[in-house]
């Protein structure tokens, strides 16, 4: 909570803050590539638990789950890695986030190397995208110099600020060292529903024409989400050098769900509620869900992310 607040304060402090780090700490991890902290990675916790928790997107499940593992696996990485998770609300996209972070440090979600972003609380006011650019740079700098293996999650990235994002562009290259600080070791993820109207298309027609969902492939919509990011007249990703410059690892797209998954998320919570027996309230909740389009209703408009409310009102 404490670092939160503190990061609310930064565009007011300006270019003289730094984030204070133990002086021997900060020279350990500035000089070596072995700098680890509380880095603890359980990389067949994360696999398991993308297959058994996250329903309708084996597409993320593969991706994030290979290139995971790929980049925790190579001891010295040529760049970080970059995650852009793409889709619909209430898809997945912040529960794979999650269970990531949670399966890299051994305090999980709590450990001080991992740091979340959302545009509401730390950047709300698009005059201040200067200000903004500062923080971000001297918060990056400051805590990659603690923590080499740090990770940064950046929320609804369609209502961050044009431009600001591009402050990170010197830390996701091949370059060994910038600002005398070892990056190459950690893990940036973006979060975006930007994408949502070309991959529900890519399902929809997949769908039209008798492929079954697990037959879509990520190379489908690689190129198509990043244009689409690229060319969206609002959001951190319009107009972007990270994407110009290909410096986003992979595009993860988040498939629209159906009737089907919506049910398999409302049995998964059910049952972390004690009550998995209550097949009624499955089928209560997944008819009582809004689907589209119009002609066929095949994908729940929000998700999975209204399932706790729908639940509360049938037990």
């Amino acid at each position: 909570m404490w670092r939160r607040c503190l990061w609310a304060l930064l565009p007011l402090l300006g270019p003289w803050f730094r984030p204070v780090h133990g002086v021997f700490q900060k020279l350990y991890c500035s000089l070596s590539d072995s700098c680890e902290c509380d880095f603890k990675p359980d990389l067949r916790g994360l696999e398991w638990d993308l297959y058994r928790n996250v329903f309708g997107q084996h597409l993320a499940q593969d991706a994030v789950s290979q290139e995971v593992s790929a980049f925790i696996r190579t001891k010295s990485p040529e760049r970080p890695l970059v995650l852009s998770l793409h889709g619909g609300s209430g898809t997945g996209k912040t529960l794979v986030s999650s269970m990531l972070v949670s399966h890299l440090y051994g305090s999980g979600v709590n450990s001080p190397h991992v740091h979340r972003f959302s545009p509401t609380l730390h950047f709300p006011r698009k005059e201040r995208v200067h200000q903004y650019r500062v923080a971000l740079k001297d918060w990056v700098q400051g805590n990659l110099t603690a923590c080499a293996r740090s990770v940064f999650l950046f929320d609804e990235m369609e209502n961050m600020p044009p431009g600001l994002i591009d402050v990170l562009e010197p830390f996701l290259g091949p370059s060994h060292v910038v600002y005398s600080t070892n990056y190459r070791k950690a893990i940036y993820v973006f979060i975006s529903t930007v994408g949502e109207r070309v991959i529900s298309t890519v399902t929809l027609d997949a769908r039209s024409s008798g492929r079954d969902r697990d037959e879509i492939r990520l190379n489908e919509l690689q190129e198509a989400i990043s244009q689409e990011a690229f060319n969206s007249t609002h959001g951190g990703l319009s107009r972007s050098r990270i994407l110009s410059q290909s410096l986003v690892t992979v595009f993860v797209p988040f498939l629209p769900l159906t009737r089907v998954h919506v049910e398999r998320c409302v049995q998964a919570q059910l049952c972390q509620r004690g009550q998995c027996e209550r097949s009624d309230v499955v089928q209560a909740v997944g008819g009582a869900m809004s689907y589209s389009p119009k002609l066929g209703h095949y994908f729940s408009s929000t998700g999975c992310k209204a399932i706790p409310a729908k639940i509360n009102l049938y037990l």
